[in-house]
């Protein structure tokens, strides 16, 4: 655990179609740190910003102009696939990731982090319907097909959507200890999965059928 008196400024990125649960899941947790953490968030423009099901998030800071955070929040969603060729977000990505004490990626939003560079040589997984497709954009990364977050030190990647808040829980308790992070999940009656080679989800690995049965589109 570092110092816990320490004020930390965590920023979280909106992108035109991220996955609300990716985003607000973690922030719900962080947000239970009261005083010992600012959230902002940052996209690649300041102003209203919509998730993939169209609910707007507000970005307080541009790319460009945003200051730099000790924490990094990267969700993912279906706007993934467009931001894979956004030069703005991977440029902004390798920046901010370069400044942080530490970058958390939900979902597949560790595609982009592979794409800019940060996971090369590291650890990570990502969504299991959609794996391939994030393990395609590097083959620096050492894909973890099994897990629910993987820790790689200064980078920590989670699965699939509610994945992000255990991941978001086991950060805090890094940071500032478990008996914190246990609390926060007794606040928020959430069960809190620690384990984090313990993935239910890796038996639908880029089964990707089951994406068209949810949306009814199939």
């Amino acid at each position: 655990m570092t110092d816990g008196t320490k004020t930390r400024t965590l920023g979280a990125i909106v992108f035109e179609g991220f996955e609300l649960l990716d985003l607000y899941g973690p922030l719900e947790m962080f947000g239970c740190l009261g005083p010992d953490l600012r959230i902002e968030t940052v996209g690649e423009n300041a102003g209203p910003v919509a998730s993939s099901p169209g609910v707007q998030t507000v970005a307080q800071h541009g790319f460009a102009d945003a200051p730099e955070f000790d924490l990094i929040l990267q969700p993912g969603g279906a706007g993934v696939f467009r931001q894979l060729e956004s030069s703005t977000h991977l440029d902004y990505l390798r920046r901010a990731s370069g400044a942080a004490e530490i970058t958390m990626s939900v979902c597949n939003g560790s595609a982009l982090l592979a794409r800019a560079g940060v996971l090369d040589g590291k650890r990570a997984t990502s969504n299991k319907i959609f794996f391939d497709h994030a393990e395609a954009q590097s083959d620096r990364v050492h894909w973890e097909t099994e897990a629910r977050w993987v820790d790689a030190g200064p980078v920590v990647t989670s699965s699939g959507v509610s994945a992000g808040t255990d991941m978001a829980l086991a950060v805090i308790a890094r940071l500032y200890g478990e008996e914190r992070a246990e609390a926060i999940a007794i606040l928020t009656e959430y069960e809190w999965q620690r384990d984090p080679g313990k993935d239910p989800f890796h038996r639908y690995l880029n089964q990707k059928h089951w994406m068209a049965t949810a949306t009814g589109t199939s």
